[in-house]
Order: structure tokens, then C-alpha cells, then sequence
């Protein structure tokens, strides 16, 4: 037997019902999913490649079973007609990787000593310098906050940091941000009490 891993392209957000698909029709898969934290839910696994899967086939002739029809499933992933094969060094490096990742704490933004970030909580929008960086996202981040010209002590969640370089949302995502909610309601980014915390 000649089996090689192959990729299969998922439909949008349907990485786990097409694993189950292939898994009930006998496939063997690989399906890298990764720790990543999230305040309200803790942690979750997510997929490593959104919209991918690695599929274990032996191709009769070179062609590969019509997977398309199966729910979840878009089809292998081809160049200019022709699916290629990953190796097995490839995935066992992959899972490796994986392994590792999650046994650090998955994923989750991890801020290093002077780096320029923004503290992002309620109504409060600073910059502010990480002074140590965070043992895990649950921890709490010594940082250097610019509060009225001057620099504060404090320790904030991880979880209301952002680098400074990140912009804040704008309205549909493009374009200049949005000022106002309508009828005269600053949003949370401009206005009077952004002008004092900035």
C-alpha cells in the first residue's frame, strides 16, 4: 500500500463536521487544532489551518475518492489539476509542532518587556510599556501607563492589552473609524473621555 497524505479544502467554519464526515467514511486524518485563550471562555481548541485537512488516501491510479460529497467537505486541493502529497516527515513535524504549542499554553499574544502597548478596558484608552511579561494569559501585566503626562505603576488583565500599532475597529472594517453612534453618541474611540485618556 502506497499511502500519502493529501489536503482537503473545507467549506467556511466547517473544519469539525468534515473531519467527522471523513473519519465515518474510514479516512485517517490529521487535524492540527491549537490552545487559544479567550477571557470569557478560557481555552478553546481551534484549528491550526482554518479550512484544511490532512487526509491519509492510497490513490488508485491517481485518482482520489470523490470527498466533495461528503458534508463539510470542498474537495482535495489541487495545482493546475493535480493534488500533491505531503510527506510523512512533514505532518509528524507538524504534529510536533502542535504538541508543543499547546504545551506552552496554546495561543495567545505574549508581550516582552518594552514593548509600547495600548490598555484597552471599559471606557479607558492608554498607552502604557509592558515592565514583565505575563507568565500566561491569565496573568495580570506589570505595565508603565501614560496617565495625565505622567507614567504610572500599574497591573492590568492580559487580556486589555493591544499592540500600540494596532488600529481601533472602524465601521464595516475599511475607511476612517466611525466618531459617532448617531444622534450625538460618541463611540468608544473618540470623543471627550478618549481626548483624556489618550
Amino acid at each position: 500500500m502506497n499511502l500519502l497524505w493529501y489536503v482537503v479544502r473545507t467549506n467556511p467554519n466547517s473544519e469539525y463536521l468534515a473531519a467527522k464526515s471523513l473519519e465515518h467514511e474510514g479516512f485517517e486524518l490529521f487535524f492540527p487544532c491549537v490552545l487559544s485563550y479567550h477571557p470569557h471562555a478560557e481555552y478553546r481548541r481551534i484549528p491550526l489551518f482554518p479550512g484544511y485537512l490532512f487526509v491519509r488516501y492510497e490513490a488508485a491510479n491517481g485518482q482520489l475518492a470523490p470527498v466533495h460529497q461528503l458534508p463539510g467537505v470542498l474537495g482535495w486541493v489541487r495545482f493546475d489539476g493535480v493534488s500533491p502529497f505531503v510527506s510523512d516527515d512533514v505532518v509528524a513535524q507538524l504534529a510536533g509542532r502542535v504538541a508543543e504549542i499547546n504545551h506552552e499554553g496554546g495561543l495567545w499574544v505574549r508581550f516582552r518587556p518594552g514593548d509600547k502597548v495600548r490598555v484597552v478596558s471599559g471606557s479607558m484608552d492608554s498607552l502604557a510599556e509592558v515592565v514583565e511579561e505575563p507568565n500566561s494569559p491569565r496573568s495580570r501585566v506589570k505595565v508603565l501607563l501614560e496617565f495625565l503626562g505622567r507614567r504610572t505603576s500599574a497591573e492590568v488583565p492580559w487580556h486589555a492589552l493591544m499592540k500600540a500599532n494596532d488600529d481601533p475597529p472602524s465601521a464595516g472594517g475599511r475607511g476612517r473609524p466611525r466618531r459617532t453612534r448617531g444622534k450625538g453618541r460618541w463611540t468608544r474611540w473618540s470623543g471627550p473621555r478618549a481626548a483624556v485618556s489618550a
